[in-house]
């Protein structure tokens, strides 16, 4: 009856020495891969400013970022056409198409490589030209969005995959 004892005293040491290298394992699988993206967006929902190339939109679109209650709203920034310098800045793009369809190249040349474009083309306005389609489409980090609520996920996960400027 004793050697049974002793049986199972050594598998309990045997399973706990399992579940702590099992805990082990989990801890360093966790900082390795979700901490550092919940602080990349903890850090962009905090900080990241939002360049918004948008006219008579802006409000709406400004709206529509900071009622999802992740966003503030002094890191909306408004671009216009006559201030697009400004947002070189700034390394998340957000253009209403429509409003900025003349200056989609000056965008698209001041884009860098870590910069998010997404370009917002409701249906309702029409079709992106398919020019200026294959130009966003050959850049890194660039996106095309029809519909608000898709807008708004391109905007967390462009805040996840970019880093913030130094």
């Amino acid at each position: 009856m004793q050697s049974f004892f002793d049986l199972l005293n050594a598998l309990g040491y045997i399973s706990t020495i399992i579940v702590l290298i099992g805990v082990v394992i989990a801890i360093y699988a966790f900082a390795k891969g979700i901490a550092p993206v919940l602080w990349r967006l903890g850090i962009g929902l905090s900080r990241r400013k939002i360049a918004v190339f948008a006219d008579s939109q802006f409000e709406d679109l400004e709206a529509l970022l900071v009622d999802s209650g992740l966003f503030q709203k002094s890191n909306v920034i408004q671009i216009t056409k006559s201030s697009l310098k400004k947002a070189e800045a700034y390394n998340l793009f957000l253009v209403h198409y429509k409003a900025f369809e003349d200056e989609m190249e000056k965008i698209l040349a001041m884009k860098q490589d870590a910069t998010a474009l997404i370009v917002y083309s409701p249906q309702e306005d029409g079709f992106i030209n398919p020019t200026y389609m294959a130009k966003i489409n050959a850049h890194r980090n660039a996106t095309v969005v029809n519909l608000r609520g898709r807008l708004l996920n391109d905007v967390l996960v462009s805040i996840i995959t970019t880093r913030p400027r130094a």
